[in-house]
Parts: structure tokens; C-alpha cells; sequence
């Protein structure tokens, strides 16, 4: 019997474009095929051997005849391609509307009235890559004290600010102001905090990087086990993505590795209920920057670190892996992809994996947890628990 789950996004990892990927400026976005024809073939015989090469012709990855568990792929149903649309339909929340973005900038009567609130002025205000313009406008902000105000084509509002001018503490608290400023017609997906230290021409941002949701509407399939006395441990930045509802312990990452130490340490304890894990690094690091060699390098080291991580599991474990969007480093955008995720369900006593085709919802992965933990109806997304358990040893 399952009675826990372990749910491993791997931030940005898309595997094709969506019908309507056209509309979202997308076409053509393939993250996993792009990348490793880019670096001419990417080396996941692990990820091979549970049937990734299955769902998609990868360069490099050879497709099992026999693999060692379920794959599919999943459509999003939800209107947007950015980080909390994507959990919150993998958690069971359809976003019928996408949330606002500010390709020009925030109003000027916004800026205004959380410049007052918080008491000095803003620089920025515009369309960036983070990076860039830390690079541009670090020098001013450590010269009058102001933070950086930018945002992408995702709904975010993102402040930056050197940590020995504004301290991060202090940061998160203008953060807060900014979150609670943001609302209603103006309500976008995140706040982010984004410290950085260094001196100008070798800024670096650090880890203590934080994000500020909104609340998702109830139930998501997490709020549903919690309330079942289940524990719902959220690793990385999954209790910024949900604004800590739903989720009975935090554990937050400094990097991907870290990310699957702190699982497998989750994994090796003995309770019932949810481990939910996102691995940032492929999206932040390489995605955004458009690094095809530095997402490969990512994708590869992960792989290294399955088979531990596979054997860690116990026979009531069931293991998902998949993805939030795309975020194609080929492409000349630096933005997420409105792109397919890949779907791998694996369980110890799997004789063979099976296809579970192409799933209309990210949301079926909610019911599916709701299914085999007895939560419960997940009305916006369909179980695929019939499809897994066919493929059980008899």
C-alpha cells in the first residue's frame, strides 16, 4: 500500500512545445531535446533507465524497452507558464486567468506608493534580466542606499539589493510591503527577494534568495493531507510557491545538491504523507541565463545522484518526477516555455513501466497523490493510480 509520496519538480526541465505555445512566443521551445542536441548528446543513462527516452527522442539517451517505471508527459491547462502556476496545477489549482506581467515597468502610481511606504526611492523599474541589471544599476544602489525594482515576462516583482547596504533581513521586510501592496488588479505571481554581494564588474547573487506568493485558493492536494494528519514537507522554495499553506515542514536549499540531500535525509525517515522537492538551479542558473552546457552539466549531475535516491525508497513510497514549464537556453528568449513536463512514476515493486500518454492536467498528479492516499476527490484533474498499478508485480 502507498502511503507516502515523493514529489521531485525539476524546475523549468520542458519537453516539447504545447499547442498553443505560438501565442506565448514559444514555438519551436524544446528544453531537454534543444539542450542536448545543442551540446551535441546528454548523458542520463539513469533517467534513461526509468523511461525518459520514452516520452521524447533525446540525443544521448537511448529508449528502454523494459523501463523501470511509468512515463508520460503533461499538458498545463492553466493560462501562464510561470513557477506558481505551474506548482499550484501540479498541487490541483486550474489559474483560469494568468497573472498580470509588466513588460514596460509597474505604473508610475504604484512605484509611487510603495516608494512612500517604504520610505526612499527605487531604481529600475523595467523589463530585466537579473543579472544585467545588477551589473547596471549596483553601482548607484550601493551609492545612494535605493534597492532595484525589475521584473520579466513572468508576474513578479523582484527587489534587489547588495547585503551590506540593505540587509537581507531588511530586505525581506520591504519584500512584505511590496506583497501586501501588490493586490488585486496588480496581483502578480511573487515578490522576490534577491540579495547579492560582491563589487561592481563581480557582483554575484547569493542564496538567500526568498519569494513571496500569494495564497493559493483551497484545497490544493496539499491542504487536503495536512487536514488528514498527514505530514507535507516542503523542500526548497516550495513553501515560498505556496506561501507556507498546506505544509507542515519547511526544509529550504542552498542548491539542487542540497536539494537532494535534504530529500533523500526526508526519505530515510519513517512517516506517512507528501515529501515535495523543487530543484531550482536548472531554471535560475542556466535557463534564464541561456546556458545550454551549464543546464546539461545540471541535468547530468542530477542523474548521477538517482540511483542513491532510488534506493533510499521503501515499498510504500511512490516516486514522481517531473517539471513547472520549460525555459529553452537555445532559444533567444531568456524566459519560460510554455512547454509539455515529463512524467515518470516509480514505484519498488514495479515489474515494467507503462505509458501513461499525454495527460490533459498537471492536476492529474494531484489526484493521483489524493487517489493513492485516500485524501479524497481532485475535481480538475484525473488519477492515473489504475495505469500505475498495472504495471506492479502481481
Amino acid at each position: 500500500m502507498i502511503t507516502r509520496i515523493i514529489l521531485l519538480v525539476l524546475d523549468s526541465v520542458g519537453i516539447g512545445e504545447l499547442p498553443d505555445a505560438e501565442k506565448y512566443g514559444d514555438k519551436g521551445s524544446n528544453t531537454l531535446k534543444n539542450i542536448a542536441e545543442a551540446v551535441g548528446g546528454i548523458d542520463l543513462p539513469n533517467l534513461g533507465r526509468l523511461g525518459l527516452g520514452k516520452i521524447e527522442k533525446i540525443k544521448g539517451i537511448t529508449p528502454e524497452k523494459k523501463p523501470l517505471a511509468c512515463f508520460g508527459k503533461m499538458m498545463e491547462r492553466s493560462a501562464g507558464k510561470d513557477t506558481t502556476t505551474g506548482h499550484w496545477e501540479i498541487a490541483g489549482i486550474i489559474s483560469e486567468k494568468p497573472f498580470p506581467t509588466y513588460p514596460k515597468g509597474f505604473p508610475d502610481d504604484l512605484i509611487a506608493e510603495f516608494e512612500n511606504q517604504i520610505g526612499m526611492r527605487v531604481l529600475g523599474n523595467k523589463a530585466a534580466s537579473g543579472t544585467e541589471i545588477i551589473e547596471e544599476l549596483g553601482p548607484l544602489h550601493i551609492e545612494t542606499g535605493f534597492p532595484i525594482v525589475y521584473t520579466s515576462a513572468d508576474s513578479v516583482f523582484q527587489i534587489a539589493a547588495h547585503e551590506d547596504v540593505i540587509p537581507v533581513a531588511k530586505l525581506y521586510e520591504i519584500c512584505e510591503i511590496a506583497r501586501k501592496l501588490l493586490k488585486g488588479p496588480h496581483a502578480v505571481g511573487r515578490v522576490i527577494a534577491r540579495p547579492f554581494i560582491g563589487k561592481p564588474g563581480a557582483f554575484k547573487r547569493t542564496d538567500r534568495r526568498r519569494d513571496f506568493s500569494l495564497s493559493p485558493p483551497e484545497p490544493t492536494v496539499l491542504d487536503m493531507a495536512f487536514k488528514k494528519n498527514l505530514e507535507v514537507v516542503g523542500i526548497g522554495k516550495i513553501q515560498d510557491i505556496f506561501n507556507g499553506q498546506g505544509i507542515s515542514k519547511t526544509i529550504h536549499t542552498h542548491n539542487n545538491m542540497d536539494g537532494v540531500d535534504k530529500t533523500i535525509s526526508e526519505i530515510e525517515r519513517d512517516f506517512k504523507g507528501i515529501i515535495f522537492t523543487n530543484l531550482v538551479d536548472f531554471d535560475m542558473l542556466y535557463g534564464h541565463r541561456n546556458d545550454p552546457v551549464g543546464y546539461a552539466k545540471a541535468l547530468e549531475e542530477f542523474d548521477k545522484r538517482l540511483p542513491e535516491t532510488l534506493k533510499k525508497l521503501k515499498p510504500y513510497d511512490l516516486f514522481i518526477i517531473t517539471a513547472d514549464h520549460g525555459c529553452d537556453p537555445t532559444t533567444s528568449s531568456t524566459d519560460h516555455s510554455r512547454e509539455y513536463t515529463p512524467l515518470l512514476v516509480y514505484n519498488l515493486n514495479m515489474e515494467a513501466g507503462i505509458n501513461l500518454g499525454t495527460r490533459e492536467s498537471f492536476a492529474d498528479v494531484a489526484a493521483t497523490i489524493a487517489d493513492f492516499l485516500h485524501l479524497g476527490t481532485v475535481p480538475t484533474g484525473k488519477s492515473f493510480k489504475k495505469e500505475v498499478l498495472k504495471s506492479f508485480r502481481k
